[in-house]
């Protein structure tokens, strides 16, 4: 990773523009389109237990919006646990996504506190774009302090931080937004010449649970169009495929008992 002078003033010339961006309270059709708000901490969570491949691919198709909206190929940082959650990233799920091996950096961590050390360095670099912090239950540390921190870090440097909360209770913290996210069944495409159908783009239910200076509680269901790298809302409810989503783990140790939804929670 470069670090020379005028590429980190690069870097910061384009994150600037976008940073403090509002959200939009009248629907998807303008964020999702250009990503979270950059130079943020941004929360997801998986509105129940099993949705955690769904907010994990959530995070990243926030991170390559965000990509898009500012031409940038800045890297998307994604930190996580080592043997924790849902196993091994799958390679194939996140090309699928658009995800590319050049744009993302891997570190696996041994342990919460090396977790969170990493985090907050990785959010003070503005040579990253976006930095995904994938946790796993209850994280010792990770408190309302240690979010201001990571907040603080993000509007300094430039860099949108993903705090990506799977089977874990909603606690306080200081990010500007919490979203949850559960899987949809994706639309079907036209079939082929023998008239079968293929499966569709992945879809989510989003809701906003919380953010800064402005109301929450809606709920919108997008899908994410990988080649125009953007959210679109979804449709009027067409004929699902059968068993398209979209892995995004290579193994799964899913905690069916981890946390009740994310929205009873509260």
């Amino acid at each position: 990773m470069a670090d020379s002078t005028a590429l980190i003033a690069h870097l910061r010339a384009i994150a600037a523009p976008r940073s403090g961006r509002a959200i939009d309270s009248a629907g998807p059709d303008d964020w999702l389109e250009r990503g979270a708000p950059a130079a943020q901490l941004h929360e997801i969570y998986g509105t129940e237990a099993e949705d955690g491949p769904a907010a994990t691919g959530f995070a990243v198709a926030l991170a390559l919006a965000g990509q898009a909206w500012a031409h940038t190929t800045a890297p998307i940082l994604w930190v996580r646990q080592q043997g924790r959650g849902d196993g091994r990233l799958h390679a194939t799920g996140l090309l699928d996504l658009g995800l590319t091996p050049d744009t993302l950096v891997l570190a696996e961590v041994p342990d919460p506190a090396a977790l969170l050390r990493v985090a907050a360095d990785a959010a003070r670099c503005p040579g990253l774009g976006t930095v995904i912090v994938e946790t796993h239950g209850r994280v010792p540390g990770l408190d309302l302090t240690a979010t201001r921190r990571l907040m603080l870090a993000a509007e300094s440097s430039g860099v949108t931080v993903l705090g990506v909360r799977l089977a874990a209770q909603v606690e306080p913290s200081a990010a500007a937004s919490r979203w949850g996210v559960a899987a949809m069944p994706s639309r079907t495409l036209p079939g082929d010449v023998f008239g079968t159908p293929a499966p569709g783009r992945p879809a989510f239910l989003v809701e906003c649970l919380r953010r800064r200076g402005g109301p929450a509680g809606t709920r919108w269901p997008v899908e994410w169009n990988r080649e125009t790298r953007h959210f679109v809302p979804l449709p009027a409810r067409e004929a699902a495929l059968s068993g398209a989503g979209l892995p995004l783990v290579a193994d799964r140790t899913v905690a069916r008992d981890a946390t009740a939804s994310v929205r009873r929670a509260g």
